[in-house]
């Protein structure tokens, strides 16, 4: 189903064999056209067939808002897929997917700023110092970083190529095939149901720092009810509001790795600290096993990283605003959480008694490192901070798995009611479906809530690196199939800076992380083998192969293990059109970067 060109006539004869009608086709070639008089602009007048119906513009206030929860009229669009096969359906229906494009520029350099910092880095961070030691902790960091780095990098070239709803998962049913895009988009999506619930959690008892007397369920009530509002305000209601907290987060990250360095240097009751607690107690707990558990830590830490490109399909034009949230993504893994790694293993040893034996905030090395400096109200601001974040969390949370099923079901690979898409962009069923999972934050009661949460996180545990592997491989199947089609990367509007290099040795380090945590579950720091402890960790790894199997065996699809390179779809779903037009187009872009002096063309590769 690939245009070998941009040929209309070669368009219309595939038109037959693919399912696309003459009116398709049609709009195809304006919007070609269309794009030729407006090459950085917003494109988001082009392409009619992904703009979504405004609502009704009625004097009413309530009854535009009625109006704005009715279902999409989709019958317009016209596409016959009664003679599509499941691969093409597919990729037809993700890049038709009418969600709402309000995205700017602003929101998503927010969203891949903000959307990885939350409990983890601010609480999860002290579980891996106190089971790996400062040494763990930065190494556990930079190798999670440099395969989240790859990862980044070639989902944004993908991304910008093909802005279609569901991002990866999508990807996943193209370039490899559908099952495995139905088996990593349920497991990311459960990863985000159950990230809810337990940041609502962590919200409540993030409060009793201040208040105990209030029960905790009262505060899930209110940030559920607050998660929920924020989303049902649409896309733009989500992107507005992580900007505002993501500027709260990252000035505060910053801020601390200012106050850091200074209690570091000597500012603060303890005097100069140096690397004094990377020599005693030591910069390693528990050798190449305290290694291997940060990574855990890590990639809980990281997650949220890929919620850019998700975001693609509803920003207004991902031509110019995508790639720079994605370069920002070494600037994001290097001051964030290299930097910040650094500073907590220089301020806080891994045997201090609060990071032991606290629950909560009270674990927190952040908390630990300004209270122990002898700075009285910054504990409350950082409390402040990750109550923030929690929210952010959370939000985002509803977002990246409302998201995900929606586009799950608009591929056929969930029931349809999933993928309604109401007048005002927003997957409503999904949202709904999202939210009602936040109630478990109730279990806030429960004296034993954390055996419950501990095994709904087993279901995917492992699936975060298993997600991001398998975009590393989309990544390379890309090129392949550019190669074996016979056309060239000039097409390609965004360039991985890693290249396929990057892929192929994230794909090799994350092998080696599961590999690793295998091993740590098999054998826990401290004990012997412990199955339970495995199924804790591992579960998600079984799970994965019957999932794919049930969904090859659903669809009757064992013939075909993956889509051959010749066959994979290179076109659809593009804002630009015309190949040979775009091509020359980023000719002479990077024809004027070469020409620029060598301080802005460094500027240009890390911005």
């Amino acid at each position: 189903m690939s245009y070998k060109g941009n040929d209309i006539e070669k368009q219309q004869s595939a038109s037959t064999a693919t399912g696309f009608n003459d009116k398709q086709i049609a709009s195809t070639s304006e919007d070609a056209t269309d794009r030729s008089h407006n090459i950085h602009g917003d494109t988001s007048s082009l392409d009619s067939r992904y703009t979504y119906e405004t609502v009704d513009q009625e004097k009413n206030y309530f009854k535009r808002v009625y109006n704005s929860f009715k279902p999409m009229n989709l019958e317009e669009q016209g596409i016959d897929t009664s003679q599509l096969t499941p691969v093409e359906r597919t990729i037809i229906a993700s890049a038709k997917h009418p969600l709402a494009r309000r995205l700017k520029a602003r929101h998503l350099q927010m969203i891949a700023i903000g959307g990885s910092i939350g409990t983890g880095l601010f609480v999860g961070s002290g579980y891996a110092l106190a089971n790996g030691g400062p040494g763990a902790v930065l190494i556990g960091y930079v190798i999670v970083g440099y395969a989240l780095l790859t990862v980044v990098n070639a989902l944004g070239e993908l991304s910008v190529q093909f802005p279609v709803s569901g991002s990866f998962n999508a990807f996943f049913s193209r370039f490899l095939e559908p099952s495995f895009g139905g088996t990593f988009g349920i497991l990311y999506a459960a990863s985000w149901c159950i990230s809810l619930p337990s940041e609502l959690i962590a919200a409540a008892m993030t409060i009793q720092y201040w208040n105990t007397e209030v029960n905790p369920a009262v505060w899930v009530a209110v940030f559920w009810v607050v998660i929920v509002v924020i989303n049902l305000f649409g896309v733009k209601g989500y992107g507005e509001m992580e900007y505002l907290l993501s500027i709260i987060k990252v000035l505060a990250v910053v801020g601390f790795i200012i106050l850091g360095i200074c209690i570091t240097c000597g500012v603060g009751d303890q005097g100069y600290i140096g690397g004094k607690y990377w020599h005693n107690p030591g910069a390693f707990n528990h050798g190449l096993k305290g290694v291997t558990s940060v990574f855990i830590s890590a990639a809980f830490s990281f997650g949220g990283i890929e919620l850019v490109a998700l975001a693609a399909s509803e920003t207004a034009n991902p031509r110019i605003s995508l790639p720079a949230a994605v370069k920002s993504t070494f600037w994001r893994i290097f001051i964030f959480y290299i930097l910040t790694a650094i500073i907590i293993g220089c301020l806080v040893p891994y045997t201090n008694d609060d990071l032991l034996n606290g629950t909560g905030i009270a674990a927190s090395p952040f908390v630990i490192a300004v209270s122990q400096g002898g700075i009285r109200v910054v504990p409350h601001i950082m409390n402040a901070v990750v109550v923030i974040a929690v929210i952010s969390v959370g939000n985002s949370s509803v977002y990246g798995c409302s998201r995900t099923l929606a586009s799950l079901a608009v591929q056929g690979l969930l029931p349809k009611s999933m993928g309604y898409i109401d007048r005002g962009g927003r997957p409503l069923i999904a949202i709904l479906f999202t939210s009602a999972i936040g109630l478990l934050g109730f279990l806030v009661v429960v004296d034993d809530e954390g055996d419950v949460f501990t095994w709904f996180f087993s279901i995917c545990s492992l699936s975060s690196f298993f997600t991001w592997g398998a975009i590393n491989v989309v990544h390379l199947r890309w090129r392949f199939a550019l190669a074996a089609q016979g056309r060239s990367t000039d097409e390609i509007i965004f360039r991985s800076p890693l290249g396929t290099f990057g892929s192929w040795t994230g794909i090799l380090v994350l092998i080696l992380i599961v590999i690793g945590e295998v091993w740590v579950s098999i054998w826990p720091i401290g004990s012997p083998a412990d199955v339970q402890q495995f199924w804790k960790n591992c579960l998600s790894l079984p799970l994965m192969i019957v999932m794919w199997a049930g969904f090859k065996t659903y669809h009757r699809s064992w013939n075909m293990l993956w889509v051959k390179l010749e066959d994979i779809d290179l076109d659809t779903g593009r804002r630009e059109i015309d190949v040979e037009l775009l091509k020359q187009e980023l000719a002479e872009e990077r024809q004027i970067i070469k020409s620029k002096p060598f301080v802005y063309r460094i500027y240009k590769f890390f911005f």
